[in-house]
């Protein structure tokens, strides 16, 4: 059966990538990026019947318009994977004043997701992009009330994303699957060669296992669980994700961080 799938982050690297491979089954693939002319280039290298959608997920009136907009042209959305994410960052503070990868990295792909529940059936799948990089939270930096260097931040953002993954699986026991995956240390993308100096490995490695977590059978019983490429297999993600007052202050100040924002 034909799925409808949304892509964040799909003009380039993993998201691109991922987009092409899961074309070529036949599926309706939804390209999101900031730029309209790199939504186009991706247009033509995905193929198919790809739409664009344009946002920035750092803003969060764009990151509304995106959800209304995908809810106007569509009454079901099959898969969401939430892959767009940053490292490192010319401006490192939103507007707002809070971190820009716990905005683009936890808090965007939160709220769009939350926006896009009503169209995403009980059988359906979101797919967050976790990493091996994950580390405790400093809720002082999550409330923008302190600044952290780029890894520092990028690697709490991540388990930022983890958390709400796990909690929010728990909100919906019957559906959609909610998984978090990492879908492998330093693969050859743009934030990996800019933030490490590094080629990377084979980006197919990443693009595979984000199909299969979209697609396959063999994530069918996954909601709430950690996905670690790296090692092939499902596994437990950083300590402080298990840890439930932890977690419980990360996902409280979620949600008070996006009501300040709305």
């Amino acid at each position: 059966m034909t799925q409808t799938i949304l892509i964040t982050g799909s003009t380039d690297g993993i998201g691109l990538l991922t987009a092409q491979t899961i074309a070529k089954e036949g599926h309706k693939i939804l390209l999101h990026g900031r730029s309209a002319a790199r939504l186009q280039e991706a247009v033509t290298k995905v193929g198919g019947q790809a739409e664009t959608f344009a946002a920035d997920l750092s803003r969060m009136d764009d990151i509304r318009n995106l959800a209304a907009e995908v809810r106007t042209r569509y009454d079901r959305l099959d898969v969401l994977i939430n892959n767009a994410g940053v490292l490192k960052v010319k401006d490192a503070v939103t507007a707002e004043g809070y971190d820009m990868r716990f905005m683009v990295n936890t808090f965007a792909p939160y709220a769009l997701t939350r926006a896009l529940l009503p169209i995403i059936p009980q059988d359906g799948r979101i797919v967050n992009l976790s990493s091996a990089a994950q580390a405790r939270i400093d809720l002082d930096a999550l409330h923008g009330r302190k600044q952290l260097d780029d890894m520092d931040a990028y690697a709490q953002s991540k388990l930022g994303i983890t958390i709400w993954t796990r909690e929010m699986a728990r909100e919906f026991p019957d559906g959609p699957l909610v998984v978090a995956v990492n879908p492998g240390s330093l693969l050859a993308s743009k934030m990996v060669k800019d933030g490490f100096g590094v080629a990377g490995n084979d980006l197919q490695i990443g693009a595979d296992i984000l199909r299969k977590a979209s697609l396959d059978p063999s994530f069918a019983g996954a909601s709430g669980k950690y996905f670690d490429n790296d090692s092939g297999r499902f596994a437990q993600p950083n300590a402080a994700a298990l840890d439930s007052q932890h977690a419980a202050q990360v996902m409280q100040g979620i949600k008070d961080i996006l009501k300040t924002l709305s």
